[in-house]
């Protein structure tokens, strides 16, 4: 079957709202390479926005899932508990960074992780408001919604946000606005908006995602810890996206220099199966009363077994040092390239998750066009990319952890044609 006849099917069947960035439709997937329906052959440098970071269908994670089927697929484990879920919960309170007794829940996705997170933190100080960062993403839920700093097209025809979420900038040299500078907006928001002590927590991505990988300064980080600590304000680090060796550590947060109250994680964590979980300080994640938290398939333990395999795999094949290895690689290779790709203004990330940002020769203008044009161009070509940033003029990289070095110098190539034939069209 063709690509565009399963896509005049989706039009005619599936709701508008739901974006594809594509229109190419899988048929089987292996590591880094995807096959659509048509029988070409693709590098996928998106991983499911960072889901498979050890590769599609891993080995060990699929013998771990069918193992799992073999026992059982689901009970609800606030009704039948079961073991792996409890040894999941234990290996995460060892793996994400704090030297304090944590506890774990476990949801289904990011969007519930970072709302139970607000439950919890809500809970926990007795407070109501939460302040995120402009360029934010946390989930398309009400909730996550509100907290996204990005209207377009996450917000737009939905009505009212939910009530006592506040944004300031995020910190963007590139963009002129200083770690300085968000930080006297918080002064500003204090002053003007928000008691601090009616705030409940900060929620943060270490790196943004969606809003274009710009990595939170160490200073601005530990500035923003040391007012959670003076104002009683709980620190939730969003690592849905920054989680699980892709940027060279097990959790961004490592490379921060402090540690956060509350950690929200997903994507990676299940290696394509659907499991998010929520890791904090102990007596944080027992504010809720018993009952207050959990879900019908929160910890379904097809994905906990999978998430079991996914750690497995990224202590036993160095998936952390791979990752930096990977990105130095793409890292020098477009910096090779900025002399006759004057489009590339900045490129950036730590590990693996990189990105490169276009703007329009000799200014600081977005350039989506040509971002788009790149995109498109590395995709005739064979290779998935997917662009992010709030004027939509970034791409980012985001493979497998796992891909071969034959098959990422394959995809190395295809960037630079994609670059280089964009550029001199431009």
């Amino acid at each position: 079957m063709s690509n565009s006849a399963i896509e005049a099917r989706r039009a005619a069947a599936v709701s508008r709202g739901v974006g594809v960035a594509t229109q190419i439709y899988a048929d089987r997937a292996q590591n880094a390479e995807l096959w659509d329906a048509e029988g070409k052959r693709y590098i996928d440098f998106a991983a499911g926005i960072a889901v498979v970071n050890t590769g599609h269908r891993h080995p060990r994670v699929i013998a771990a899932v069918q193992a799992q089927l073999e026992r059982f697929t689901h009970t609800c484990h606030q009704v039948v508990p079961y073991e792996n879920y409890v040894a999941l919960a234990e290996r995460l309170n060892e793996a994400v960074p704090g030297d304090f007794a944590k506890k774990t829940i476990f949801v289904t996705t990011g969007a519930e992780a970072t709302e139970n997170a607000v439950k919890i933190a809500r809970a926990a100080t007795g407070r109501s408001a939460v302040i995120a960062f402009a360029g934010g993403f946390h989930g398309r839920t009400f909730m996550g919604m509100s907290m996204t700093g990005k209207v377009a097209p996450y917000k737009v025809g939905f009505g009212p946000m939910m009530p006592e979420v506040y944004h300031i900038p995020f910190p963007v040299e590139l963009h002129g606005v200083t770690a300085e500078a968000s930080l006297a907006a918080l002064d500003r928001l204090f002053k003007a908006d928000v008691d601090p002590s009616r705030v409940a927590a900060f929620i943060i991505e270490p790196i943004q995602g969606e809003g274009g990988f710009y990595e939170a300064p160490r200073a601005f980080m530990a500035a923003l810890r040391a007012l959670a600590d003076q104002h009683g304000i709980l620190l939730i680090a969003d690592e849905v996206q920054t989680g699980f060796a892709r940027t060279g550590r097990m959790f961004a947060m490592e490379r921060a220099g402090v540690v956060a109250d509350i950690t929200t994680m997903a994507k990676g964590l299940g290696g394509g199966f659907p499991i998010a979980a929520v890791t904090g300080r102990a007596e944080i994640m027992d504010a809720p009363g018993v009952g207050g938290l959990g879900g019908t398939y929160g910890g379904n333990p097809i994905g906990i077994a999978a998430a079991h395999a996914v750690l497995d795999v990224i202590a036993e094949e160095g998936l952390c040092a791979r990752a930096e290895q990977l990105g130095a690689r793409l890292k020098q290779r477009l910096q090779s390239l900025t002399a006759d790709v004057p489009e590339i203004a900045d490129i950036r990330g730590p590990g693996f998750m990189n990105a490169v940002e276009f703007t329009l020769p000799g200014t600081k203008t977005p350039a989506p066009d040509f971002t788009n044009r790149v995109r498109a161009r590395a995709l005739e070509k064979g290779l998935i990319l997917l662009n992010c940033g709030v004027y939509g003029n970034v791409i980012r990289f985001l493979s497998p952890l796992t891909i071969s070095d034959e098959t990422f110098s394959e995809a190395l190539d295809i960037l630079e044609d994609s670059l280089r034939e964009c550029a001199a069209e431009a």
